[in-house]
């Protein structure tokens, strides 16, 4: 995953001092030519702006709608080409309204309104954009747009899955979410750019643990269950990710499996919780090439990459097992005293190595250049997963509200007690929740030092940033209770100095601006860009029989009603070839599907007259409702279009 960094800090910081300078003149015009793509430059208050859209799929001729794009920013000092690195832009594409013209005060304009992240003012495409995910525990993924704050959530998408899902693991681009459900014997990729799982593929008995190699080669899938030939015996799929394709099924031994990979991707390495072993895999030839002995249950492992060691957690003695990465090999056996691991995690520096046994409530500190353990702690509440931060390891526990915080600079010195703080992870312990996920329920969030806290318990994603006595705001998930969540970051990154990209799926045709804003130095300047329309978008949209959509503009793309309550719309019927509006449609009616559920209902509708009807919409229970316009009489037939609006049913906090 690629790394988060300051850049949402960076744009509340320029909310707060908005446009305490006015923007310099643009001196726009093309850059070098280069192919493809679009390439335009600007100059703005002594800031030069080379700005690239190169299309990453075909045809690369032109810009054209739905089609995937890089936009790449080169900043450089106008003066001495020096480039600007370390900076904090921000980006966004909006169609440009056909009457502008005072292009500087239109693009001033416009950026003041795109930075006070109005509900109302929302761009056609976020540059800056990252979304929080949750994996729920019904069949399916919890979708929300943050916006510029934590009080105010947006659910951008709900993704249904053909079972609940288990663990998830995300491409280094971001671009694909593969989720393992154990109940199907498959494993969903989902397109984060669409929010739609283009494919289920297939994979051995039981998948649950997924993990992707540290160079992207393979997705390692854990199935625990045997399949047929096997003799009882299960063990790994592997999949590449870029085609979705079986490249080999390995079996490994009898239990559940968890997985990790050396940071070459050289060796990869399998539990067998039920034999005791662990099995060594050379990645090149994807043979097993050695077994390993560890103890009774192993349940977790670990790479640390400074001390090239894989640390294996013994549920079943309490042993912690270090294998020896260059030779595979067991090289020591550690002894906590007390059965009931759970988990062992190594810091982002590698330089220690930490474990939970939420069974005796106590954590365990190893130092992995000596290979020692030089410290335990009591801990309260069944700690059971450990995530970090730069500075801070933070213990997840699922019989208690508490999140604790463990300062890394200061613990690995033998003899010393660990010093520990902690904060309210919510208003329930998160096992009151049901069964956790194998995926992190606590995990970095973008901007300062952040995480984000998921308590299936409270059905809520609480936002804690480092300092602060409790959260400072939460997320709802829209009735589901999320066991894991994980942020896909999809705004402007670093590449090199001065060189910021991200990409992104171009959206309707028509002339955009893309606006680009510079806090410090300050810099204000839009780029003039056409998007083409897709010729078989457009003969679809030419083809369509009927456009039904409601008058009233919902709040946040959702309609929000109470549970047991009831939702009134006005539609409005187009002939999409004339915008003519349609009247006398007998056989309109509107059909309202429970996400994620069989609940369903047909409405008829009454004619006002105009090309208008109105529906009355009944709202049982919470959950996400989706609603369908349909009208076999004018071609308007179920299963050739997309829901028209979507209604959430929330209790109020």
């Amino acid at each position: 995953m690629k790394g988060l960094s300051r850049r949402r800090a960076g744009l509340s910081l320029a909310c707060l001092a908005l446009f305490a300078a006015a923007p310099g003149a643009g001196r726009e015009g093309s850059a070098p030519a280069r192919e493809p793509g679009v390439h335009l430059r600007a100059n703005a208050m002594g800031l030069d702006v080379d700005l690239s859209i190169e299309p990453l799929e075909e045809p690369r001729d032109s810009l054209r709608e739905g089609q995937l794009v890089r936009f790449r920013f080169d900043l450089s000092d106008a003066a001495t080409g020096t480039p600007f690195a370390g900076l904090y832009p921000a980006a966004w594409m909006d169609l440009r309204p056909p009457e502008v013209e005072d292009a500087g005060g239109h693009c001033t304009e416009k950026v003041e309104r795109l930075l006070s992240g109005s509900l109302l003012s929302r761009a056609e495409l976020d540059l800056n954009v990252y979304y929080v995910v949750t994996l729920n525990d019904d069949a399916s993924l919890s979708v929300v747009d943050p916006l510029f704050g934590y009080g105010g959530s947006k659910l951008l998408a709900m993704v249904s899955l053909w079972s609940p899902g288990v663990d998830w693991a995300l491409t280094e681009d971001q671009r694909r979410l593969f989720v393992s459900m154990p109940a199907s014997d498959a494993v969903a990729a989902v397109d984060t750019g669409t929010w739609k799982v283009v494919s289920n593929v297939p994979t051995g008995p039981e998948p649950r643990r997924l993990v992707l190699q540290p160079d992207g080669g393979y997705l390692w899938v854990g199935h625990d269950g045997a399949g047929p030939g096997t003799e009882g015996i299960s063990g790994v799929t592997v999949l590449v990710p870029s085609t979705l394709g079986e490249r080999a099924r390995i079996a490994t031994g009898r239990g559940h499996h968890e997985i990790a990979v050396t940071g070459d991707s050289r060796f990869a390495f399998v539990t067998n919780q039920d034999d005791g072993t662990v099995a060594v895999i050379d990645v090149s030839r994807l043979e097993v090439v050695a077994t390993l002995p560890t103890g009774p249950r192993p349940v977790s492992i670990d790479w640390c990459e400074a001390a090239r060691t894989l640390y294996v957690a013994n549920a079943g003695d309490g042993t912690l097992v270090a294998i020896d990465g260059e030779r595979p090999r067991v090289t020591r056996r550690l002894e906590t005293g007390h059965p009931g691991l759970a988990q062992v995690r190594c810091s982002p520096d590698g330089r220690l190595a930490l474990a939970v046994n939420p069974k005796a409530d106590l954590l365990h500190v190893i130092d992995t250049a000596s290979g020692r353990l030089v410290q335990t702690g009591p801990v309260e509440g069944g700690p059971d997963q450990i995530s970090f931060s730069d500075t801070l390891a933070y213990v997840h526990h699922a019989r208690s509200d508490t999140v604790l915080m463990v300062p890394l600079a200061e613990i690995g010195v033998p003899g010393r007690p660990i010093p520990v703080v902690d904060f309210p992870g919510g208003k329930s312990a998160p096992g009151e929740g049901g069964h956790g996920s194998l995926a992190p329920a606590i995990v970095r969030a973008p901007g300062a030092n952040a995480v984000l806290v998921a308590n299936p318990a409270d059905g809520m994603v609480y936002y804690y940033m480092e300092g602060m006595a409790a959260p400072l705001g939460a997320f709802e998930t829209f009735g589901r209770r999320p066991r894991a969540v994980v942020v896909v970051d999809n705004s402007l990154e670093e590449q090199e100095p001065g060189v910021y990209e991200t990409t992104a799926r171009l959206r309707r045709p028509g002339t955009y601006d893309v606006a680009f804003f510079l806090d410090s130095p300050r810099s204000i300047h839009c780029f003039q860009v056409e998007v083409a329309a897709d010729p078989e978008l457009e003969a679809r949209r030419r083809e369509r029989p009927l456009d039904v959509s409601p008058e009233e503009e919902p709040v946040d793309g959702t309609y929000q009603v109470s549970p047991g309550g009831e939702l009134h719309l006005t539609l409005t019927a187009t002939d999409p070839a004339s915008g003519e509006p349609r009247a006398g449609l007998p056989d309109l009616e509107v059909l309202t599907m429970l996400a994620a559920g069989s609940w369903h209902l047909r409405l008829p509708v009454h004619e006002l007259g105009g090309g208008r009807y109105e529906v009355t919409l009944p709202v049982p229970d919470e959950g996400i409702y989706y609603l369908y316009a349909t009208a076999p009489s004018a071609g308007l037939k179920l299963g050739a279009v997309r829901p028209m609006a979507t209604v959430v049913a929330a209790a109020p906090p």
